[in-house]
């Protein structure tokens, strides 16, 4: 992560943690450095988004094991 938010959202999170996607859709942000995570799957995407007090996953935390209840309990705490 790049921006302060995105390091408190993904705090504890190690680099290159599985998280569950259930589609094949992605957000194509106009910023770039709102950009809080990628993950590749037949391409570089934006798996999340932080500017601000705003945060997105195009994954989903809920079905994401640990690095999913880690990320739930960060945006608990910001």
């Amino acid at each position: 992560p790049e921006n302060e938010q995105a390091k408190a959202l993904f705090r504890g999170v190690p680099e290159g943690s599985w998280v569950y996607f259930v589609h094949s859709f992605h957000v194509v942000p106009r910023d770039e450095a709102a950009v809080a995570a990628r993950a590749d799957y037949g391409g570089p995407f934006a798996a999340a988004l932080a500017q601000g007090n705003i945060f997105a996953t195009q994954f989903h935390p809920e079905k994401s094991q640990e690095a999913g209840l880690r990320i739930l309990k960060n945006f608990l705490n910001i």
